[in-house]
């Protein structure tokens, strides 16, 4: 049970957006400049960047959230699916290992990037910019969870309500829906 009166339609941290929207706007906004903005890094490798620091972080919500974003986006499952379990076995370029490497120890703590995460990025074609967005991803992914799960939100079981988020990441970013959430009393 939430530890804050959120509406039961909204689980997860699109309650704790309605509940504060003026908090709310500056983190959407941020977080649709990061995630759907311009950026040599496509939104399913920056998707990538958040699961992995959201399931390191053990918030469900958030790990099946962008999982499904994620997998949307790759137009495929595997890929997700291995980063949570070892970064290094994924199908993915050098360069982004090396990326998701660095939110993983970013996730641990700021201080946990060493020197040589960054020359090994480096090395593998990442670029200043696609180092520098990949910290700023992981460390506001590390406010999402902890905002999550520091207030208790629900989270739901069912997984069609990850494909239904996922879509609407997809189709409409980070942005408040223009009419807001009304619309999803009736599919809950």
């Amino acid at each position: 049970m939430p530890h804050l009166p959120l509406e039961e339609h909204l689980p997860g941290i699109t309650g704790l957006l309605e509940y504060r929207k003026d908090s709310a706007k500056p983190i959407r906004e941020l977080t649709q400049l990061l995630l759907r903005g311009p950026s040599t890094l496509t939104e399913g490798e920056r998707e990538l960047i958040a699961t992995v620091v959201s399931s390191h972080n053990q918030c469900t919500f958030c790990t099946n959230a962008h999982t499904a974003a994620a997998d949307l986006l790759l137009g495929e499952n595997e890929t997700s699916s291995a980063v949570k379990n070892n970064i290094d076995e994924a199908t993915l370029s050098d360069k982004m290992k090396s990326l998701l490497i660095i939110a993983s120890h970013v996730q641990e703590s700021g201080r946990s990037v060493t020197a040589e995460d960054i020359n090994a990025a480096k090395e593998n074609g990442a670029t200043d910019i696609e180092i520098h967005d990949t910290v700023l991803i992981a460390a506001l992914f590390c406010l999402y969870n902890r905002y999550v799960d520091g207030l208790a939100t629900v989270t739901p079981a069912d997984p069609e309500f990850y494909s239904g988020l996922a879509q609407r990441l997809v189709n409409n970013g980070y942005n408040r829906l223009p009419g807001g959430y009304d619309q999803l009393k009736k599919s809950q």
